[in-house]
């Protein structure tokens, strides 16, 4: 009998486990990010067909306000720029929605899932959900199979016949660690795109499919701060579009953005 374990079920352990709910879907006009979320990622893309842009990390303030931690690191995105994902905020403004093989990254209000990795543990000073990527380890990219866009282990012993196709890279220096961004999880929509992480660039001017990369240092410092009872979270705009919403989600003011640095990248 195959051993097959899902993306969903160890979610809502790992959700279980760290006090965490899954939300469903909301409205742009809700309030946005809770007070609950006290650790925020924010990154901003000149506009939405540019490959690269600016990452800044925040932590909740005494009195709610989010500060700066750390400096702004450049970031890569998809090498056909942004498009509307499937997040915590349901998003019913104008633009291209993501689909999968488009090669843009999700833009949007994401919860932050496990870290998948190469490594046995952590770095020094991360405290994090992880899970080791091993030759059992799959993630579904597939449509048209019924665990799209999951996390999925197998029995390697007596592998599924789609195993192959799917399975998670095993010692890829760029993949050393990968931060699950929950776009179109809650539950996956098919076709609606897959397999969106934070992870190692592949060097300095190289975009990716989908995902946000960044030096591997500034991963490494990415990883080490998160913390799960902090519920972070991702947003990813275009500079108009933060504009237009940061005030409506809850996010930090826009002059706590480097949205310069974020033109700058992308000359």
């Amino acid at each position: 009998m195959r051993l097959v374990r899902s993306r969903a079920v160890a979610w809502r352990a790992f959700a279980a486990t760290a006090g965490l709910h899954i939300f469903p879907a909301l409205s742009i006009d809700a309030a946005g990010v809770g007070a609950d979320v006290r650790q925020l990622v924010v990154s901003i893309a000149p506009d939405w067909t540019a490959a690269r842009g600016t990452l800044q990390r925040f932590e909740r303030g005494a009195t709610g306000e989010w500060v700066k931690v750390g400096d702004p690191v450049p970031v890569l995105y998809g090498k056909n720029g942004l498009a509307w994902g499937r997040g915590v905020l349901e998003v019913a403004g104008p633009g291209r929605r993501k689909v999968e093989g488009d090669g843009c990254a999700p833009a949007g209000l994401f919860e932050l899932g496990p870290i998948y990795g190469n490594d046995e543990r952590l770095p020094k000073g991360a405290d994090y959900p992880f899970h080791q990527v091993t030759a059992a380890d799959a993630w579904i990219d597939d449509p048209q199979h019924p665990q799209y866009n999951q996390h999925v282990i197998v029995d390697p012993r007596n592998p599924p016949t789609w195993f192959e196709k799917q399975r998670m890279r095993v010692g890829d220096p760029a993949y050393r660690w990968r931060v699950e961004i929950r776009h179109n999880a809650n539950p996956p929509e098919p076709g609606a795109g897959s397999a969106i992480f934070f992870h190692i660039r592949r060097g300095e001017t190289r975009p990716t499919f989908g995902c946000t990369t960044m030096a591997e240092d500034s991963l490494r410092d990415l990883v080490c701060w998160l913390r799960a009872d902090q519920r972070p979270h991702y947003a990813l705009l275009p500079r108009a579009e933060y504009e237009r919403l940061w005030r409506n989600w809850g996010l930090p003011a826009p002059p706590a953005i480097s949205l310069d640095s974020a033109v700058q990248s992308d000359r």
